[in-house]
């Protein structure tokens, strides 16, 4: 039989520490097939239940079919593109917090997260970057774990 897939090769590094559950923040840079850069704004920690899943396990819903998951593939249709055609780079940084083991640990841990996560939207957008999703919410920003925070995404985003 004759492969009739269009076979490519692709190669992908992944870091071990991207497993680790907990609160994490990341952002997606997507490359369009036009060569646009945009961004997407994330973090791990559940609204629907006290888990805080691995940045890794966060990716792949992020870019799969259930609806109420991917929300980059979700963006991206908003705006005519196919994930297929596009390049991703993944920029992880945490876990912040641990994961919590009930939900009364959980909902401060999510809410500071956040906090951060809202932060860095706006900072990424302030900064000229294009950035998909815009993060709403009443959240109380961690003035400290943001000085701590900012100048990793600051070297990556030029933030």
């Amino acid at each position: 039989m004759k492969a009739d897939g269009n076979p490519q090769t692709y190669e992908i590094l992944l870091e071990g520490g991207t497993l680790r559950r907990g609160f994490w923040l990341y952002v997606w840079e997507v490359t369009t097939p036009d060569n646009q850069k945009l961004l997407y704004v994330g973090r791990t920690g559940d609204i629907s239940s006290p888990k805080a899943s691995s940045p890794f396990n966060r990716m792949g819903q992020h870019l799969g079919s259930v609806e109420a998951n991917n929300m980059l593939r979700t963006h991206l249709g908003k705006r005519d593109m196919s994930p297929e055609d596009c390049c991703f780079r993944f920029v992880a940084h945490g876990p912040i917090l641990n994961e919590a083991t009930d939900w009364e640990g959980h909902v401060p841990r999510r809410d500071i997260v956040g906090g951060l996560e809202q932060k860095l939207e706006q900072e990424l957008s302030q900064a000229g970057w294009d950035v998909m999703n815009t993060v709403t919410g009443r959240f109380a920003l961690d003035e400290q774990l943001w000085k701590d925070i900012l100048p990793v995404f600051a070297e990556k985003f030029g933030i």
